[in-house]
């Protein structure tokens, strides 16, 4: 098993979540920050739209524009030109604040959602995950999920895996040529791993955030755990892969209370890797 430590690449954040590599830059939400920011390759950060709902899960549409999950109101925003429009209301589908997503080729979003309320130590609830079309048409295409968190899409297109944070694993399901899921099945067990957010390479291989065991590992499907990069002390809230060759694993951390949270208290850091295998793109 390969084993990777971290160095500090930049910090001063809240809550980060849903990194993505893009055009030269990594993106980022800091939900409890409203803010999201994209980050240079020298460490510059730049604000690009701020949102008072929350902003978790990043997109980018074919048209270009970005596609930003908005947690406390339950809806899909597009940020284009300066300003923010909504795409789609998630309410009808979503039983507690709305997460991460992953976007298809064509365009076509999966989002999640937490199932109740966490914070308010609500009784766990399984939760759907909603696939949202490019105008707008959103429907459920899985229920049942515990938790339902990072997505990538693999396989040409044909293959989505979720993080299923309190189910202790990933879930995979087939995508049909109309979006729709199917065919449920276990990816990887992962036991005591909390996943949170994930990233795909290009071997297959997919890098999941341990939110609760402060480690990040890279398994396989059956669930081998090939790489580990430990961050003792934190919690491992989501990764991705970009840089120039796509071999830097972004590894977002946070060190801080629930009570920070609402605080705004700066607890959120991100920190890199240098990986073997380079990025594939998703989410």
């Amino acid at each position: 098993m390969a084993t990777y430590q971290t160095t500090r690449f930049v910090d001063g954040f809240v809550f980060l979540e849903g990194p993505r590599w893009h055009q030269g830059k990594l993106w980022v939400s800091d939900m409890w920050g409203y803010t999201v920011y994209t980050i240079t390759p020298g460490g510059e950060r730049e604000i690009v739209c701020k949102l008072d709902t929350r902003p978790s899960g990043l997109g980018f549409a074919p048209d270009g524009s970005l596609l930003i999950v908005s947690m406390a109101d339950r809806a899909l925003m597009r940020h284009t030109h300066g300003r923010l429009e909504k795409v789609a209301d998630l309410s009808p589908w979503a039983t507690g604040d709305c997460n991460d997503m992953v976007m298809d080729a064509h365009g076509r979003c999966y989002v999640g959602n937490f199932g109740y309320d966490l914070l308010a130590d609500a009784t766990p609830t399984p939760a759907k995950m909603v696939c949202v079309e490019p105008d707008g048409r959103a429907r459920a295409v899985a229920d049942g999920l515990q938790f339902p968190n990072g997505a990538v899409i693999m396989n040409g297109g044909r293959t989505l895996v979720v993080a299923e944070t309190f189910g202790n694993c990933l879930t995979a399901f087939d995508i049909a040529a109309d979006g729709s899921l199917s065919n449920r099945r276990t990816f990887a067990a992962l036991g005591e791993h909390t996943p949170d957010g994930i990233c795909l390479d290009t071997d297959g291989g997919i890098w999941v955030a341990s939110f609760v065991t402060s480690v990040f590992l890279r398994v396989k499907d059956g669930g081998a755990i090939t790489d580990t990069v430990e961050v003792p002390g934190k919690r491992a809230v989501a990764c991705q892969l970009g840089g120039e060759d796509g071999r830097t694993l972004f590894c977002l951390t946070y060190d801080g209370t629930i009570e920070d949270l609402h605080q705004q208290k700066a607890a959120a850091a991100i920190e890199i890797a240098r990986v073997q295998h380079p990025a594939a793109g998703s989410p």
